[in-house]
């Protein structure tokens, strides 16, 4: 492979913008939003295997619901932004950068909805699902883990 191919097979899809590095103070508040989101996650049952369960059987509406939700006020934060042309706190500009659409996606997407109704465990809350002492869960973060870096290593001979 050239040396171009290269660079542009590890170029990252969603490229931080950011010009300005965050200190420990920084970082610190989003540690803090962090525990505060999983603490509601928590509240919510969004992180309850059981819940997990009834979406994925089609029994209860609780977590489609929730997902819509995010949906809705995510789309609506995005326009919000666009349209008024927010900055960040550091006064920096918010660029959304134009996604291209690849068939894999559609594999991962299945393997992920497989493996989150397998497990009752979705990446964002298993740090929830952990602090709240289901400490089993650890299985999954490692398999997580270990999937990415699977991922990571055949990458480059997919198609």
């Amino acid at each position: 492979m050239e040396k171009i191919e290269v660079e542009e097979m590890l170029a990252c899809d969603a490229p931080n913008d950011m010009k300005r590095e965050e200190g420990f103070v920084g970082n610190l508040k989003y540690g803090v939003v962090g525990i505060l989101f999983g603490i509601v996650f928590v509240k919510a049952e969004i992180v309850s295997w059981f819940r997990i369960q009834e979406m994925f059987r089609l029994q209860s509406f609780h977590m489609y619901g929730v997902i819509g939700s995010a949906i809705v006020v995510g789309m609506l934060s995005v326009w919000l932004i666009k349209r008024f042309r927010i900055k960040t706190i550091a006064g920096e500009d918010v660029v959304f950068h134009p996604k291209k659409f690849y068939s894999g996606q559609i594999y991962g997407g299945l393997l992920f909805g497989l493996g989150w109704a397998i497990t009752g465990a979705c990446p964002g809350p298993l740090f929830a699902q952990i602090g709240s002492g289901f400490v089993v869960v650890l299985v999954t973060l490692l398999s997580a883990i270990a999937g990415t870096w699977v991922y990571g290593y055949f990458r480059p001979r997919l198609p």
